[in-house]
């Protein structure tokens, strides 16, 4: 049974690693989008499936409603029994709608298993076609190109627009890309105190004050920041402002293709290591050159 689904991720997402045998679907939202909450809540069957409610629009509700309901059902009810008669029409309109769920139910289920395939089918191209890559990232310097970090997220370019925005997705892919290096990664979101030297908006308007209006140039603003536990005894010496350079660089590719705009990116560099002292009683470090201390 599946414990834990964020709120950004997709049905064709999951479907794709799951035996078919496993699961159940049934759509029944009205979401026109699928970025957010497409997962609407799950549950597991008695017979030990999970059943996973999709929150988007099905068969039923791209169809004209007339099909499925008399148009003017709730007209030329008398006054004197509007309550009890509204809330029996009401009452079909609902039945009814249940059974156009169920009746279109199959091809609904049919038409995102076609989606989860193509999905799939898609991503087994992209990710191995070079020159599909190669056409989306054609304006990378020679200095992005040999970074070992964007070399091994080349693969995600040709999905930049499913990963973009969608942070759990971007989480996804870094672990995986720093994991490659040795490094791990723990996400949060820090609410940080921005403030603003110098504000686009003046507090006052030729001799009109803005005071009771003026919001001021201090706010608040929330930043995905990652933590990278590192520590490599060959590059945390002298090379390890080149490691940070590298990082930098591939933080701002990371921004340029896969964030959205007002979204912002930290990576914090951490590690579990005790830190260096130059005189300890109880704790002895010795430093890795001479220091003639």
């Amino acid at each position: 049974m599946i414990k834990f689904l964020p709120d950004d991720i997709n049905i064709e997402d999951i479907l794709s690693y799951l035996p078919k045998e496993s699961y159940r679907v049934s759509v029944n939202g009205l979401h026109k989008r699928n970025s957010y909450k497409d997962i609407i809540n799950y549950e597991e069957t008695p017979d030990g499936k999970t059943e996973f409610h999709v929150g988007r629009n099905g068969l039923y509700n791209s169809l004209p409603e007339y099909m499925f309901h008399p148009i003017n059902r709730f007209d030329n009810i008398p006054e004197r029994e509007r309550k009890e008669r509204f809330a029996e029409e009401y009452a079909k309109q609902e039945l009814e709608k249940e059974n156009a769920h169920k009746f279109f139910s199959p091809i609904d289920v049919l038409l995102l298993d076609l989606k989860t395939k193509v999905k799939e089918k898609i991503n087994q191209l992209s990710s191995d076609n070079i020159f599909i890559q190669n056409i989306i990232g054609d304006t990378l310097t020679e200095k992005e190109k040999s970074n070992r970090f964007i070399q091994r997220t080349i693969p995600f370019l040709p999905n930049c627009k499913r990963i973009r925005g969608n942070k759990t997705l971007i989480t996804f892919m870094l672990r995986k890309v720093l994991f490659e290096e040795g490094l791990s990664l723990n996400k949060e979101n820090i609410v940080s105190e921005i403030h603003d030297k110098e504000p686009q908006y003046n507090s006052k308007i030729e001799d009109f004050q803005l005071n009771s209006m003026y919001l001021g140039n201090e706010f608040s603003e929330n930043i995905m920041t990652f933590t990278i536990n590192y520590w490599s005894d060959e590059e945390c010496s002298e090379h390890f402002n080149l490691f940070l350079e590298e990082l930098e660089t591939y933080r701002l590719f990371i921004k340029d293709y896969f964030f959205s705009i007002e979204d912002e990116l930290c990576f914090h560099i951490n590690s579990d290591y005790p830190t260096l002292r130059l005189a300890d009683d109880i704790i002895y470090n010795y430093l890795n050159y001479n220091t003639n201390l």
